[in-house]
C-alpha cells in the first residue's frame, strides 16, 4: 500500500470528546499533517488546546497562508472555512455549506484535489451529513475513505451518511482509528473487514392534498440563506442544492435550513400581530371618550390580532416532521433535532 501523506478529519455533535480520544492515540512519529474541521460556527473554540493536552501532537488553529506541517494538528478556526492550496492552508469566510462555517466538505474537496490517492478522509460523530460529499471526492480520486462506525458514534448520522453514499475503505470503532491512521501513514495495510451497517428504513410520503386539491408545487426552490434560486445536482447518490452566491446544501441540511427560516418568519409574524394588537388597543383608549363606537372597533381589531397571534404561536410550537426526526422515530436515535 502506498504511504498516505495527509489526514483530514471532520466531526460535529459529540466531536470534541471523539477528537480528543483520537488525538490521544495518535503517535508522535505519525509523520503526516492532520487537518481537523469541527462544526463550531462563530463561537470561540478551545479545541487546539484540548487536543494539544490530549495527545503528543502539537495542535493549533490555522492561520491563512500557514504551511502544512507534518506531525502537527491544524484546526479550522471559528467562522472560517479551511482548505489546502499549493502546500499551504487557506482560510475564507465564504458562503456556508450545509449551514456550517467552518464546514467539512470544502476541506475534503481541496484535500482530494491536491493529494489524490495520498489523501485520507475521516468522518466522525455528528448530525446530518456534512462531509459526505467531500469524502466521496476523496474516494473518487483514489484516496482512503474512513468513517467511525455509526453504532459507535454518539451522534451517528454523519458517519451513517458516509457509509451509505461512499464506498468506504474502513468503517470501525473510534478506538481503532488512531492505529489505522498510523499504519496508513507508514504504508502498512492494516485493513480489516468493515462492520456491517444497520440499514435504515424510511416511510414513503404521499402527495399532500389541501382542501381536496393536490399541493400546487412552487416554480422554484430558493436558498434559505439569501433567497436566490437553487440548482439541484447529483453527486453519486447524494442530492446537492446550490445557489449562485455559493451557499450549498445536501437535501437533509436543506430541510433543516428551510425549517429554521420558516420558524424565524412565523415568529416575526407573531411579533407583528402582537404589535398590531397593542397599537389598536392604544387607539381604542385614545378614542373612547370622543368616539365610543369607533373605539369599540379598535378594541375588536386588537382582540382579533391577539387571538391570531396566539394561534400562530401555537402552530409554530407544534412538533414538525423533518427528515432526521422521521429517521429517529425508526431507529430510536436521540441525536435528531425535534421540531
Amino acid at each position: 500500500m502506498a504511504r498516505s501523506s495527509i489526514i483530514a478529519i471532520g466531526a460535529s455533535a459529540g466531536g470534541v470528546r471523539a477528537l480528543c480520544e483520537l488525538a490521544s492515540g495518535l503517535p508522535e512519529t505519525i509523520g503526516v499533517p492532520v487537518l481537523i474541521v469541527l462544526h463550531v460556527g462563530s463561537h470561540p473554540s478551545e479545541l487546539p488546546a484540548l487536543l494539544d493536552a490530549a495527545g503528543p501532537l502539537p495542535a493549533r488553529h490555522a492561520a491563512d497562508g500557514d504551511p502544512i506541517e507534518s506531525g502537527c494538528i491544524h484546526v479550522a478556526p471559528s467562522d472560517h472555512h479551511m482548505i489546502v492550496r499549493n502546500g499551504r492552508l487557506r482560510l475564507s469566510r465564504g458562503p456556508k455549506e450545509n449551514c456550517a462555517r467552518p464546514a467539512i466538505d470544502p476541506l475534503f474537496r481541496s484535500v482530494a484535489e491536491s493529494y489524490g490517492p495520498a489523501a485520507i478522509g475521516v468522518i466522525l460523530t455528528g448530525n446530518l451529513n456534512d462531509g459526505t460529499l467531500g469524502l466521496f471526492e476523496i474516494a473518487r480520486r483514489g484516496g482512503i475513505a474512513i468513517a467511525q462506525h455509526p453504532d459507535d458514534a454518539a451522534y451517528p448520522n454523519m458517519p451513517r451518511s458516509a457509509a451509505e453514499h461512499v464506498e468506504l475503505d474502513y468503517c470501525l470503532r473510534l478506538a481503532d482509528v488512531p492505529k489505522l491512521l498510523a499504519d496508513l501513514a507508514s504504508g502498512k495495510d492494516g485493513k480489516e473487514k468493515a462492520m456491517p451497517i444497520t440499514p435504515l428504513q424510511s416511510d414513503v410520503g404521499q402527495v399532500p392534498v389541501i382542501d381536496g386539491a393536490p399541493f400546487a408545487r412552487p416554480v422554484a426552490i430558493t436558498c434559505p440563506e439569501c433567497g436566490g434560486a437553487l440548482r439541484s445536482s447529483e453527486v453519486g447518490t447524494i442530492s446537492k442544492f446550490g445557489c449562485h452566491i455559493g451557499h450549498s446544501y445536501t437535501a437533509e441540511t436543506m430541510a433543516v435550513a428551510q425549517f429554521e427560516k420558516m420558524e424565524r418568519l412565523m415568529r416575526g409574524a407573531v411579533r407583528f400581530l402582537n404589535e398590531r394588537a397593542e397599537f389598536c388597543l392604544q387607539m381604542a383608549e385614545q378614542r373612547y371618550s370622543l368616539e365610543p363606537d369607533l373605539s369599540a372597533s379598535w378594541h375588536a381589531a386588537s382582540r382579533q390580532a391577539l387571538d391570531r397571534a396566539y394561534k400562530l404561536r401555537d402552530l409554530v410550537e407544534q412538533d414538525w416532521i423533518t427528515p432526521e426526526v422521521a429517521e429517529s422515530r425508526v431507529t430510536g436515535e436521540r441525536d435528531s433535532v425535534s421540531r
